[in-house]
C-alpha cells in the first residue's frame, strides 16, 4: 500500500526511492510487524487471560510438569503473530502482485482453522478441538483451491517438481500436481502444528525456514540471480520476500513472550497458518523438495508421530516414550531449554544445507 504513496511523493522526496526495492522493504516490514507485536502483545495477553479461565487445555497423558507449570496459560497467540504479519504486508507489499494475494488466502484460511480449534479447546477445556476429519478436508480443500488457482491462471507456474542436487532435472507430476502440492501446504501445516509443544520450539525453527524461503523467493523472482544459480525463474515471485520478512519480526516480536516460561501459547491459530506460509512459498517458488531440508525439524517431529501411532497400533509397542518427538527427550530427563536449543540448532544447521541446494547443483 505504501509503494504506492511512496511513488506519488518520488518526484519531491528523491530519498524514497529506496523503498522499491524488495530488500528496503523486506526490512521495513520486518520491523514494522515486530514492532506491531512487542506492543500489542501485553495487551492481548491480558484480554485472553481474562476471556481463558482456564488458558490451553494441556494434555493429561504428557509429561507431568506440564500440567503443573503451563495450565493457565492463554493460547491463540497466532492472532497476534498474524495481526502483525497481515498490517506489515499490506503496508509494504505491491498488492499487484498476484502471488501475495495467494499466500495471504491461504495464511489466513488456515488461521481461521486454527482459531476455530482453539476456541473449542478453550470453550470445552479439552485438548480435542476440531474433528480430524473435518479438519483434514477443510485445509485439502483450501490447498486444492490454491494449486488449481496456481495452475490455472498463472502462466509461468507448471505443475514440474525440481530435484534438489540434480541440475535441468525435473519431474512434470502433471494433474498429480494437485495432490502433490496440496500434501505440501497440508503437511507443512500440521508438522508446525506438531512441533509447538514446548516454549519457544516452534517459533525460532518458523522463523529460520521462513528466512531461508525468503531467499530462496528473492533469488527465484530475480532472473539473473536464477540463471546464475541455474534455478527456475519466477516473475514476482520476489516480493513473497516482504511477507516472509514480515513473519520473521512477527516471530520476534512473539518469541519475547513465548519463551519459557512463556505468558502466551500461539496455538493451532499460529502453527497452522505459519506452516501453510511456509508450504505455499515453497510451491510457489518451486522448492518444495527442498521444503523437506529447511524443514527437515518438522518432517522428524511429523514422523515420530506416525512411526509411533503404526507401532503401537500393529505391535503394541511404542517406538518412542512419547511423541512427538520433544516429548520423548522430556520423557528422557532433558530439560526443555536444553531441548528447545537443541532443536533451534538443528533446524539452523538443516535451513543451510537446504540452501547449498541453491549452488550444488
Amino acid at each position: 500500500m505504501l509503494i504506492l504513496l511512496i511513488n506519488e511523493l518520488l518526484a519531491v522526496f528523491p530519498l524514497l526511492n529506496a523503498f522499491a526495492y524488495i530488500t528496503t522493504r523486506t526490512v521495513a516490514a520486518t520491523f514494522t510487524s515486530g514492532i506491531i507485536v512487542f506492543f500489542l502483545s501485553p495487551t492481548i495477553i491480558r484480554y485472553l487471560k481474562k476471556h481463558q479461565k482456564n488458558g490451553q487445555p494441556i494434555r493429561q497423558d504428557g509429561p507431568k510438569r506440564h500440567i503443573i507449570e503451563k495450565s493457565g496459560t492463554p493460547t491463540m497467540g497466532g492472532f497476534i503473530i498474524l495481526l502483525g504479519v497481515l498490517i506489515s504486508s499490506i503496508l509494504w507489499v505491491d498488492l499487484n502482485n498476484k502471488y501475495v494475494w495467494i499466500v495471504g488466502f491461504v495464511t489466513i484460511s488456515f488461521g481461521l482453522i486454527g482459531f476455530y480449534d482453539d476456541f473449542l479447546k478453550v470453550t470445552k477445556s479439552s485438548p480435542n478441538g476440531m474433528k480430524s476429519l473435518l479438519k483434514f478436508l477443510l485445509q485439502a480443500g483450501i490447498a486444492i483451491i490454491t494449486i488449481l488457482y496456481l495452475l490455472i491462471f498463472t502462466d509461468d507456474f507448471q505443475p514440474v517438481v525440481y530435484v534438489p542436487f540434480l541440475k535441468d532435472f525435473s519431474i512434470n507430476l502433471g494433474i498429480f500436481f494437485l495432490v502433490f502440492g496440496a500434501l505440501v501446504i497440508i503437511g507443512s501445516s500440521n508438522s508446525v502444528n506438531l512441533t509447538d509443544g514446548l516454549d519457544g520450539l516452534a517459533i525460532m525453527p518458523v522463523m529460520i525456514a521462513v528466512g531461508s524461503f525468503g531467499l530462496i523467493a528473492y533469488l527465484t523472482g530475480n532472473v539473473l540471480f536464477a540463471e546464475y544459480l541455474n534455478i527456475q525463474y519466477m516473475s514476482g515471485s520476489g516480493e513473497l520476500a516482504i511477507i516472509c520478512g514480515a513473519v520473521i519480526g512477527a516471530g520476534l516480536g512473539f518469541l519475547w513472550y513465548n519463551a519459557p516460561p512463556a505468558m502466551i501459547f500461539m496455538g493451532d491459530t499460529g502453527s497452522l497458518s505459519l506452516g501453510s506460509i511456509i508450504g505455499i512459498i515453497a510451491i510457489i517458488t518451486k522448492h518444495e523438495l527442498v521444503l523437506m531440508i529447511i524443514g527437515g525439524l518438522f518432517v522428524l517431529e511429523a514422523i515420530s508421530v506416525i512411526v509411533q501411532v503404526i507401532s503401537y497400533r500393529y505391535t503394541g509397542k511404542r517406538i518412542f516414550k512419547m511423541a512427538p518427538l520433544h516429548h520423548h527427550f522430556e520423557q528422557k530427563g532433558w530439560s526443555e531449554a536444553t531441548i528447545v536449543i537443541r532443536f533451534w540448532i538443528i533446524s539452523l544447521i538443516l535451513a543451510m544445507i537446504g540452501l547449498l541446494t541453491l549452488k550444488l547443483r
